[in-house]
């Protein structure tokens, strides 16, 4: 039988001239099955992923990839196994790399979101919820989900190790490698983790490379993956700016973009269980997570009474202007921007360099505010979180509206008016809306549904899992495998 030229097929498929089933499933037997040695000359083998070009990366990651589609679902199933079993262990030092690197977030709670994200990302059988079949006189029609192929994928630095964890195992599922994107600002943390998460495909399946990166992420970097013929769907975790320059890349682009959460509260709620969630929610891992509650939006009659409960909750209310102006001027640039120093720093760490006066240890920074003040408009990433305060529901949902600012992203209501919860949920159409809990529930925490660090809001998806990474496919037998 005639050898196969491995890395002439290979570059086929990067320059877009390839990728047909029977050249992927060569390149998968050639170099596994065959042990030619042309399969090591397509590419440079790196053992943790790691290489020194964008252009090796891509094209050790479609080796990789050809080798996961030209083998069983179960052999997915055993990568994910592994993942879920060997990183389970080691949470709290990814957690602990994360916040010494970045400065950003908590330990404990980063740890429980990269626990969370191992425990509760869907797997493979998420595309098996998702296969329909249709039969009927003219035969069967069976709908199901194939992969991209190789998924760019830029995580930011807020959760480096989680979203790295979520996407990669819904990702696999589905059948893709991955070429990670790492924000510079979390690249320590994340090469490491990408290094060990190889070594852990590797040893369970016998496939290198399934999870790729660059010695030196950079801007540069990542504009050229977005742009490599060799990258087939690119999924943006981050700012507006790269998530829009994804989206004019040409390629299927699924986004999660910003968000600014607003919570309202009315005068049926249960105001000592909202204030005890909301301090909760927003003070999560410092505010970094893009679902966390970015605002309150409260009914006057019920205000103070919240704000007493916030405090007895971990929070620190600051009314004094003169001490709110402290707050802004270290915190919010003169472009009315979060000032990156202390985007997902402690509320200690912020009063203390503001030179405002608190006592105790507060989890969360509560400013008396109004729907124009930066504090309210600026996603801030940040414990601190403005209480707007209103004279009935309908006045707080004209101005959360106002402040979601059509992003669609996530929200949250607490109430027992059910009319009202309903009419919330209809009119700020955010992929995430949040009844009478915290806003991470909306992600599974301490409620039903997958986990996910991927909301892809400006391209619609919503919480992503693994049939988000894999294209619906249509395959037709007709007059025949209908038994009705």
């Amino acid at each position: 039988m005639e050898a196969f030229d491995v890395t002439a097929i290979v570059n086929k498929i990067i320059a877009g001239e390839g990728g047909c089933p029977h050249c992927v499933s060569e390149v998968a037997r050639t170099a596994e099955n065959r042990g030619m040695e042309a399969a090591s000359a397509a590419v440079t083998t790196h053992s943790n992923g790691v290489f020194d070009t964008v252009d090796e990366a891509v094209k050790a990651a479609h080796v990789a990839q050809a080798k996961l589609f030209d083998t069983s679902l179960d052999r997915r199933r055993k990568i994910i196994k592994a993942i879920r079993e060997r990183l389970m262990p080691l949470t709290m030092e990814m957690a602990e790399r994360a916040v010494s690197e970045t400065k950003m977030g908590n330990v404990h709670d980063k740890e429980l979101k990269n626990r969370i994200a191992l425990e509760n990302t869907p797997g493979v059988e998420d595309l098996n919820a998702a296969t329909q079949v249709l039969t009927g006189d003219g035969g069967m029609t069976l709908y199901e989900y194939c992969p991209y192929g190789v998924i760019g994928a830029i995580c930011p630095s807020t959760n480096p190790t989680e979203t790295i964890i979520c996407n990669s195992i819904g990702m696999i599922a589905a059948g893709n490698a991955i070429y990670f994107s790492p924000h510079p600002g979390a690249k320590e943390t994340s090469q490491w983790l990408i290094g060990l998460m190889n070594k852990i495909v590797s040893e369970s399946s016998g496939i290198e490379n399934l999870i790729v990166t660059v010695k030196n992420p950079s801007i540069e970097a990542a504009q050229e993956m977005m742009t490599n013929p060799g990258i087939n769907m690119l999924v943006v975790t981050g700012g507006p700016g790269v998530v829009d320059q994804a989206m004019r890349s040409g390629k299927k682009t699924l986004g999660a973009g910003a968000g600014n959460p607003p919570t309202i509260v009315d005068e049926t709620a249960d105001i000592v269980k909202a204030a005890k969630d909301i301090v909760n929610g927003a003070s999560f891992d410092n505010n970094v997570p893009c679902i966390a509650e970015k605002n309150i939006v409260a009914v006057s009659s019920i205000a103070d009474y919240l704000v007493y409960n916030m405090q007895q909750n971990g929070a620190v209310y600051i009314t004094n202007p003169d001490d709110i102006r402290k707050l802004e001027a270290l915190t919010v640039t003169p472009k009315q921007t979060p000032n990156k120093n202390y985007v997902g720093r402690s509320a200690v760490k912020i009063l203390t360099d503001a030179g405002v006066a608190f006592s105790g240890e507060p989890r969360l920074i509560v400013v008396e505010s109004t729907e124009k003040d930066p504090f309210a408009k600026i996603e801030m990433l940040m414990p601190i979180i403005p209480i707007i305060r209103v004279p009935d529901f309908e006045c707080a949902l004209n101005i959360a509206l106002e402040l979601e600012n059509g992003l669609h992203h996530t929200a949250s209501m607490h109430s027992e008016n059910v009319d009202r919860l309903n009419k919330a949920a209809r009119l700020l159409q955010t992929s995430i809306f949040v009844k009478n809990a915290p806003t991470y529930a909306g992600i599974g925490f301490g409620a039903e549904g997958p986990t996910t660090f991927t909301i892809a809001t400006p391209t619609g998806e919503g919480t992503t899992t693994a049939r988000n990474f894999a294209r619906e496919r249509r395959c037709v037998l007709a007059g025949a495998f209908s038994i009705k």
